[in-house]
């Protein structure tokens, strides 16, 4: 199901508990989930496997369904920016795939995870036969072309608390990710590679963000207390 031969070997239909965390097949009729059904795969990708690769063309439109990934991109200095984090119930790639192009970012777990995909073909008959499925990308395009325009802003930042802060918020949004809930599961190395900072600063930031009730470092991860102090940088 993805480039990686591995991966495609290990890919499978999804269980019934699998499928109920797929937001948009809420919003399909019932002829257009049977399509969508009969489509999907999902598959195991370990830690540091690339669901997408820069360059490759565009073959399924992928959601996470547990796990993390990295969207990163190197730039032309061989420098690597990290764009944001997916957490569970992310779907992303739908530009590339309303395209046919190929991918202009990486894709890359962080930890074990659970990888969906939709055949591209299939992607592309829910938009020509599905008005839900329509809005449901179309809200998706929106809410990502902000969260590149803020990925760009943190990346210039040089407050350690404020920048991760705003990739916490990032990771916290209800319209990409919709499901998380208040707790994300992810450790302070995960996050580091994610801001782009060393891990004992994280952990100095992640101090100072909890003193400051914005949030509350639970055992495995972190709970937001305070999404939209995170998001402004105002604790």
């Amino acid at each position: 199901m993805t480039h990686d031969a591995t991966l495609y070997q290990r890919s499978r239909p999804l269980t019934a508990a699998e499928l109920s965390v797929i937001p948009w097949l809420k919003v399909l009729l019932p002829d257009e989930r049977e399509r969508a059904l009969e489509d999907l795969k999902i598959t195991d990708a370990n830690s540091g496997d690339f669901i997408c690769r820069t360059g490759r063309p565009v073959t399924y439109w992928f959601g996470l369904v547990d796990g993390l990934l990295k969207m990163s991109a190197d730039n032309i200095d061989g420098q690597t920016m990290t764009f944001t984090g997916v957490p569970p119930g992310g779907w992303f790639g739908e530009g590339t795939a309303l395209k046919r192009e190929v991918y202009r970012y990486n894709i890359q777990a962080l930890r074990k995870s659970l990888v969906a995909g939709l055949h591209v073909d299939t992607f592309h008959w829910l938009l020509d036969h599905s008005i839900g499925f329509n809005r449901f990308v179309m809200r998706q395009l929106n809410e990502r072309l902000g969260q590149f325009i803020a990925a760009r802003e943190i990346d210039r930042m040089t407050n350690p608390n404020i920048r991760v802060a705003r990739s916490l918020a990032a990771l916290f949004n209800p319209v990409l990710y919709p499901g998380l809930g208040t707790v994300l599961r992810i450790t302070q190395q995960e996050l580091a590679y994610l801001v782009g900072l060393s891990r004992q600063r994280v952990n100095e930031a992640l101090t100072t963000l909890a003193a400051e009730g914005a949030i509350a470092v639970d055992y495995g991860g972190l709970r937001v207390l305070n999404l939209q102090a995170l998001r402004t940088g105002m604790f």
